[in-house]
């Protein structure tokens, strides 16, 4: 008698530019349950401070341990778009961050994502956790050991020299959102406070309207690959947005103090389990 599974995977289909995809059956009741938990969570963390993908992408290699890295990548930016697109409205009705960095954050983040999608599909997964562990223990350590970095806005940069060190930093972490995604919100946080001199709220508004545009580029990009799971991308996604809506509300509420102590215990808690999982100690 065969072992019951929680999803069965069927053989694999080419996708509509070659992309190799496999079928994946309906997910059971407990794995959607499990996912609609981490997709709640994930929108929360990625509206204060980003990096909600740690959270929601482990979650589904985990549920479907045999799909393509692809497919996760996709289904992961579908849902976290339905959060991306309710925090950065949120935050841009409270904010008001100035339109003349995001936009052009926005617009370079948008291409860079879309190049960095075409090339996900030859990252080998093995890749994913080695390259997010050092970026995360470079980022934590530079805010831990700057107390007041992010307190208050005092821009770094001035006029066009402003704009072109936005532009650079939404291509770059546009093109890694695209490529790999998990952590985008946080590297584009740090470094608009880090770089540009933002404090962690205007930082965070900033962050969630350019990561809204990395989303939407790659979700794009997927989508034409057929590599998108639509049922349990909808139904995470709509947790990630509950989670979002209340996650913008609190950071707008409290501050750029919370949020930057919050910024500090998420990236410590990633850098655990992902270093875990880098050295063999968990899964």
């Amino acid at each position: 008698m065969p072992r019951p599974r929680s999803l069965r995977l069927a053989s694999a289909d080419l996708g509509s530019r070659g992309t190799r995809v496999f079928r994946v059956d309906d997910p059971s009741l407990w794995i959607m349950a499990l996912l609609a938990l981490a997709g709640l969570f994930a929108g929360f963390v990625d509206a204060v401070v980003g990096g909600g993908g740690l959270v929601q992408l482990p979650a589904l290699v985990v549920a479907f341990p045999g799909a393509a890295p692809v497919q996760i990548l996709a289904t992961n930016k579908l849902a976290g778009s339905c959060g991306t697109t309710v925090s950065s409205l949120t935050y841009y009705r409270r904010v008001r961050p100035d339109p003349k960095t995001f936009v052009p954050l926005m617009v370079v983040a948008f291409v860079g994502s879309a190049l960095g999608a075409v090339a996900a599909s030859h990252i080998p997964k093995a890749a994913f956790n080695p390259i997010i562990l050092v970026a995360l223990v470079v980022v934590g350590a530079y805010v831990l050991f700057k107390p007041d970095i992010g307190e208050v806005t005092e821009l770094r940069f001035a006029g066009h020299r402003h704009t072109l060190a936005a532009m650079l930093v939404g291509f770059t972490i546009g093109f890694y959102d695209g490529a790999l995604g998990p952590g985008t919100g946080s590297f584009f946080v740090f470094t608009l406070v880090g770089l540009l001199g933002y404090s962690f709220l205007e930082a965070s508004a900033k962050a969630r309207i350019a990561n809204w545009a990395t989303n939407i580029a790659a979700l794009l990009v997927f989508a034409a690959q057929g590599a998108v799971m639509w049922r349990v991308g909808l139904v995470v996604g709509i947790c990630n947005l509950i989670g979002s809506y209340v996650g913008a509300r609190t950071a707008v509420a409290k501050g750029s103090r919370f949020v930057r102590i919050f910024f500090v215990v998420v990236v410590a808690a990633f850098i655990v389990k992902i270093g875990g999982s880098v050295l063999g100690l968990w899964a």
